[in-house]
This record gives structure tokens, sequence and C-alpha cells, in this order.
């Protein structure tokens, strides 16, 4: 049996390797050409040093107090030649992948479903040459066919379906709109990934969970693992829109509420012309139970003033979160954040 070990890297590259009991991780990633930062593999000079992020590990004592700290021990941070891993795991690492002679892995994808969500948004399944891992919140880099150019796309699936899926806004003369406008069931393009550091981490309090727009897309597969898995943390989603017509698949969040007794969906529209019960952006519903005294990990996908209207709201109302995660995008640009 081995585990599953999930590298993330300084500049977003995530790379997975699979880790043999007792075999260290620095070993594992070296066995898989990925040379992680390393002086002594001794436990002497504390080069190798990562944060495990996520999963259940033994370090052993074969190190000095120099190269890893017993407080920052008890923080998450690691030492990769003394690691062990007892489950998969999620481990950050403070340096590009290119240092570590490892890039981002590449796919020959084909067009296996295209919805059109009115003129809002669409929902895009695609079968790969082999399944691609990642984690739920991650997203890829889908290449418009005869551009030469990219896009930046979150999963709306889980890991490990047979296909990947990506909702992605309509934009009037945009480039990837426009290729999906034409484009028909069987189509080839190729996607690079997974990337970025906004994915769901190990659940151990409240879940606040903020979406703008079609930022809907990584709450579905965070969602749909979460159900999957269970969880006894009560969820919060706000999903907020311009317009009623961008609101879309809620019919699948109502899903998730059956699969999920503790999620909770709300959703907003800004457009002050509105039939909607619920008029205005997120910050102006979000619940104060919701944010729990700031005892609450917060996750936040949307556009870029959005991003920055909530973080001013948890600042004016003095909370500050045990964990805030964002990514805020633009039709071609997706940044992500983390304030622990």
């Amino acid at each position: 049996m081995s585990y599953t070990l999930a590298l993330t890297f300084a500049d977003g590259v995530t790379r997975f390797i699979d880790c043999n009991p007792g075999e260290t991780v620095l070993d594992a990633a070296y066995r898989q050409r990925i040379n992680l930062p390393m002086d002594c593999s001794d436990g002497v000079c504390g080069t190798c040093r990562c944060h495990c992020e996520k999963g259940d590990y033994a370090l052993g004592e074969d190190y000095l107090e120099d190269a890893l700290s017993a407080s920052e021990a008890a923080e998450g941070q690691v030492l990769t030649c003394q690691m062990t891993v007892t489950s998969d795991c999620v481990l950050r690492v403070p340096v590009p992948a290119a240092r570590c002679k490892t890039g981002v892995a590449t796919y020959q994808a084909s067009v296996a479903g295209l919805e059109h969500l009115g003129d809002a948004a669409i929902a895009l399944r695609l079968t790969l040459d082999h399944a691609p891992d990642f984690l739920p919140g991650q997203y890829m880099n889908l290449e418009v066919p005869g551009s030469g150019q990219t896009r930046a796309y979150s999963f709306s699936s889980r890991p490990g379906e047979a296909t990947a899926s990506f909702l992605i806004k309509q934009v009037p003369g945009g480039l990837m709109s426009g290729w999906l406008a034409q484009a028909r069931i069987g189509d080839q393009l190729h996607l690079s990934g997974p990337l970025g550091s906004f994915f769901l981490r190990e659940v151990s309090r409240p879940l606040l969970f903020l979406a703008g727009g079609t930022g809907l897309a990584p709450f579905l597969s965070m969602l749909a693992v979460l159900a999957e898995r269970g969880c006894g943390q009560p969820i919060q989603l706000l999903y907020g829109v311009t317009r009623d017509e961008d609101l879309v698949l809620v019919d699948e969040l109502e899903a998730f509420t059956r699969r999920l007794p503790g999620l909770r969906i709300l959703t907003c529209v800004a457009d002050p012309t509105t039939r909607h019960p619920h008029q205005g952006y997120v910050t102006r519903h979000l619940p104060a139970q919701a944010l729990n005294g700031g005892d609450v990990d917060i996750y936040l996908c949307g556009p870029p003033p959005m991003v920055d209207s909530v973080r001013q709201y948890l600042a004016e109302q003095g909370v500050e979160p045990a964990s805030f995660h964002y990514e805020k995008f633009t039709p071609t640009v997706v940044t992500t954040g983390n304030v622990a």
C-alpha cells in the first residue's frame, strides 16, 4: 500500500507522487524525479523544511533542534528527509517547481459535453487522456485551440471523476467564449495543471464559502468531496451574482443540502431592480453566526472587487478568521492568496 502526496510549490504548481510506508518524503520525491530542496539529508541543516497542510505523518527523533524546533514542528513544519507518512498528505514546498526540476503536467482532452446556461455561463465537460490528480478548488490552464493562448478555469468536478468539468463565464467577444460558441463534441484541446493554492484544507471548524459569479465552480468541487467523505461541521455558502440570469446550477447546489445536513445556502443578486428576495452584495447578507466569532475557515472566490470588499468588511467587523483562503479572477487572470 502506498499513500498519495500532493506537493504544492511556491509558483502554484502541484505535483502528485506516491510514498511507500516507511519511505521518507525526500526519497519518494527523488525516486519520482522531483528534487526537493536538500543539503544534508540527515536532519542537520534544515534546508528540506516544508509545511504539511493536511495528513498524518511521523518525524522520528533523528534531527537537530537547530534544523526544526519543537514549536515549528507543532505548527506543521516538517523535514522531508525525516518525514514518513501514514496517510495521504498535502505538503507546501517553499520554492518554485522549476527549482526542484519538475513542472506543470500537460493533458490532451476532448469535449464530452457542452451546456449553455443562458447567456451567463457554459458548463464544459472534458474527457482527458489520463485522469488528472488535483485538490478540490484548484484550476487548470485550458489552451484555446488555434490561438496559442490559455485561460484559467477551476474544476467544478471532484477529483477522481471520469470527466473533468468547468464552469466558464460567457464573455462577449471573449477568446474562449468565441471558441465554445462553435465547439462540438469530440473537439480536441490541451490543458496544463493543476495549479493554485486555493484548495480545501482539513476541516476542523465551521466553513464559510463565498462565491461570486462563476467563482462558484471550485465550491462545487469542494462540496462534492465533502459530500463523499461526510462533514460534521456546519457549512454556509453565499453565492452572489450581478443579474438574476447569472444564478446558475442552483438545483445542483440544492442537491448537496440533501447529502450534507449541515449545509446552508443563500443566494443574492446585486441588481437593484431584481425581485430576488436577497438584493445586494454578499457582505449585506452575511449572517453574523457564520463568522462564528472568528473560529471559522473562510474560502472566497470571485472578481477582485468582491474579494477586496469582503476583506474590508471583515476588518470593519473586527473579525480575524482562523484561516482565510481566497482566489480572485478576471477573464484572463487568476490570483490566489491565503491569510492564516
